[in-house]
């Protein structure tokens, strides 16, 4: 029998009535988008066909379509329903436009080039490589999904979990009846991750069965949302302050604001807040403040423990280039190992959007006179040099205005090297920096603030004794090396003596880890007039990574890491860069720019670094911690970690107790402390792991922030999954606060 005749069929009535209830739940999820009788809504709840592709001879149709909770794509064969697929709007990173995906160059031709669009994944899903009947349906099809993944971005915090719940509702009611039995609520207290014993579901569900039916309905599953998600500890600070019946007035929220969150608080500030989040209209209008209204601002950017100035650009960006720290990335064309994995322009992309500001291009010679990129003398697959840089021309700006660096590992022959020449000049054009900025010969480096929008080329440069000794190495390839020229290191009293400023020395992890360990005040000098590169051993094949923080420590600026491995030193490194509005610079301390400095992070003499505090963190609660498992049964048993990253004196780390059987909402009210010697080369991270007595834990997500960009008091703490995406709803609730230590 087929799938199609193994169906059920439904009668007319029950047809009518199952797509009334889809029309209710689409027009719901518009409302709470903001996009009702928005047309390129229209078009994905509609579908079509589109033709996947997967390899020159393997290319057909699939059906796609927006389903009614307005946040999952649907995919199916024309044949059979036995193909259907689904996949989160939320998993989508990127969708392009024409054949810019390396599936679509290879494997199709270019007059369908109008009509080709990809879907890239967060992580290291594959692509999905479409084409579309005609230009303009592509376009359509390109310009909708980027509308609905911004309109759910940009939901807040408490409409995700809404969204989140209600979704979590509609599939435990398995008759689809509106209703509630005392198993289907069990069953949906297992999928939002929360597990309680049967005595406790029973007395949960008949407290909200007012009307004694054995289900609950309409108001009755209201109430039973409002019990679930009541949070106490918000109900003991709002009561705190709500001393105007029963609300905030603006006075008892500046009140609020100054003793639990920012002392400069103004009453101008507490209008602003009422009327940006105060949800009842009639409260708005008395220009007071409910406990729904002030559950929304707590939960916004503006109330979150990183602190909303520092998400934009706010540090100085006039300085020279190599005052800052620089998110740099190491064989950025590597997906996965380093031995036999893919190369491909996706994971340029990836890093670009990422933040990062420096990728790296291994160039070989390849067939047909085009250069190509690989990890060489491994079975990594190839790339195109030229469709590399188009990558980064089209990527390089989308995340950051500022400067990209393109480091190149060149072992191409002098003609291939014309030919790398000739794509960066005719691709990247007058973006590319090819002659010192300003008049005469420079003395130093340039700003990022200068050299916004700009590419800047690391490799190697001829002088002219080498030109005439007509060494492997192109004039016109070595005149696009300006500021970052490639040179051997042979001791920092040589390179003080003999290196101009813009002759900047790659490291291996190991000899940069012993230099930053025994001689960091000399690392710190030659890193206030030159650049430094870092880079993982070669024996990390796996393409894992190391910890960034010692050799920021000791002032290297392009400390390269594997961007495609998820792991702790990766979120540290996003942590770093967070900031300046992930710009992908940030400003190192003014003692680390100083040619006089003192500073060494290993014995930290007295200095102006020296700023000791304590920092005392009370974690409170957690929310809508996500299952790690699909299946029902696991939930999970959270515990939170925070740790603290640094000069070896600071480098510490707490955790809680773990919660049994309580992903949902559980609580610690757990105190901690910490010694912080340098502030502004500290970092705190907040994990949340899964306890297993048995074997290690699980890590369910992470959150790790510059220490001077916490926020003081009450706040929110958002989570990442291991890509380093937001986890939507998820988070901690804690309290901060920091005093002097002296």
């Amino acid at each position: 029998m087929s799938c199609l005749q193994s169906r059920p069929k439904l009668s007319r009535s029950e047809e009518l009535l199952r797509y009334a209830k889809s029309q209710e739940e689409i027009q719901m999820n518009l409302k709470l988008l903001g996009m009702e009788n928005d047309r390129d809504l229209q078009f994905l709840l509609q579908g079509g066909d589109l033709l996947k592709v997967r390899s020159k001879s393997w290319k057909k149709t699939r059906y796609f379509r927006l389903m009614e909770d307005c946040k999952t794509m649907f995919r199916e064969s024309k044949r059979t329903f036995k193909t259907s697929k689904t996949f989160l709007v939320d998993e989508i990173s990127a969708v392009r436009m024409g054949r810019q995906s390396d599936g679509l160059r290879k494997n199709t031709e270019e007059h369908v080039e109008s009509r080709c669009f990809s879907i890239m994944f967060k992580g290291r899903r594959k692509n999905l490589d479409l084409i579309a009947s005609s230009e303009d349906e592509a376009r359509q099809w390109v310009n909708s999904l980027q509308k609905i993944l911004s309109s759910l971005n940009n939901l807040s915090t408490q409409a995700k979990t809404e969204h989140w719940i209600f979704s979590c509702l509609r599939k435990s009611d398995k008759n689809k009846d509106d209703k509630l039995s005392l198993s289907e609520l069990k069953n949906f207290m297992l999928l939002i991750n929360i597990e309680v014993d049967d005595d406790y579901a029973e007395m949960l569900f008949e407290k909200c069965d007012k009307s004694k039916s054995g289900y609950l309905a309409g108001e009755e599953i209201k109430h039973f949302y409002d019990l679930l998600t009541h949070r106490e500890e918000i109900d003991v600070i709002y009561g705190e302050y709500a001393k105007t019946s029963g609300f905030m007035s603006p006075q008892n929220l500046v009140d609020f604001l100054k003793k639990e969150q920012r002392e400069d608080a103004t009453l101008a500030d507490a209008h602003n807040i009422i009327q940006k989040h105060e949800p009842d209209e009639n409260a708005k209008e008395k220009k007071l403040l409910s406990k729904d209204g002030f559950l929304m601002y707590m939960h916004h950017p503006e109330a979150l423990v990183l602190n909303p100035d520092h998400r934009e650009v706010y540090q100085d960006m006039d300085q020279p280039l190599n005052h800052y720290f620089i998110s740099s990335s190491h064989n950025t064309y590597l997906m996965e190992d380093q031995l036999q994995g893919p190369s491909s322009t996706e994971a340029y992309v990836r890093a670009l959007l990422k933040g990062c500001r420096c990728v790296e291009l291994d160039c070989w010679d390849g067939s047909e006179g085009e250069p190509e990129i690989y990890h060489g003398y491994t079975l990594t697959s190839k790339i195109l040099f030229k469709d590399a840089i188009k990558a980064i021309k089209e990527y390089a700006f989308k995340t950051s205005d500022y400067p990209v660096i393109l480091s190149l590992e060149n072992h191409c022959s002098v003609e291939q090297q014309e030919v790398m020449a000739h794509h960066m000049s005719s691709i990247l054009g007058s973006a590319l920096v090819t002659s010192p900025l300003g008049d005469g010969m420079p003395k130093g480096f340039p700003s990022p603030e200068e050299l916004k929008g700009k590419f800047l080329i690391k490799g190697k440069r001829l002088n002219k004794l080498e030109e005439k000794k007509k060494l492997k190495l192109a004039k016109a390839l070595s005149d696009m090396v300006v500021y970052c020229k490639s040179v051997h290191f042979h001791g920092f009293e040589d390179a003080r003596q003999h290196l101009s400023f813009y002759e900047m020395s790659s490291f291996k992890e190991n000899k940069a880890l012993e230099l930053a360990g025994e001689s960091a005040n000399a690392y710190i000098h030659h890193n206030v007039e030159k650049l430094s590169r870092i880079y993982p051993a070669g024996s990390r094949t796996n393409s894992s990574n190391y910890n960034p923080v010692p050799l920021w420590s000791a002032g290297c600026q392009v400390v390269a890491l594997n961007f495609q491995t998820t792991c702790t030193d990766m979120d540290v490194n996003q942590g770093r860069f967070l900031i300046n509005g992930k710009s992908g610079y940030v400003l190192k301390p003014a003692y680390m720019r100083d040619p006089a400095s003192e500073f060494d992070p290993v014995t930290l003499t007295r200095g102006d670094w020296l700023q000791h505090k304590m920092l005392h963190i009370m974690v409170i609660s957690g929310q809508q911690l996500p299952k790690l498992s699909k299946k029902k049964s696991s939930i999970v048993d959270p515990l939170v970690r925070v740790e603290v990253y640094g000069v070896p004196d600071d480098i510490a780390e707490e955790k809680t107790n773990a919660i049994d059987n309580n992903g949902f909402n559980p609580e610690w009210n757990e105190n901690m402390e910490f010694n912080v010697h340098v502030p502004e080369l500290a970092l705190v991270r907040f994990t949340v792991e899964d306890h297993d007595s048995a074997t290690s834990n699980e890590f369910v997500g992470q959150y790790t922030l510059p220490f001077n960009s916490l926020r003081m008091g009450y706040r929110h703490v958002p989570l990442l999954n291991k890509n380093g995406d937001v986890l939507p709803s998820a988070g901690l609730f804690v309290y901060i606060m920091v005093t002097d230590a002296n």
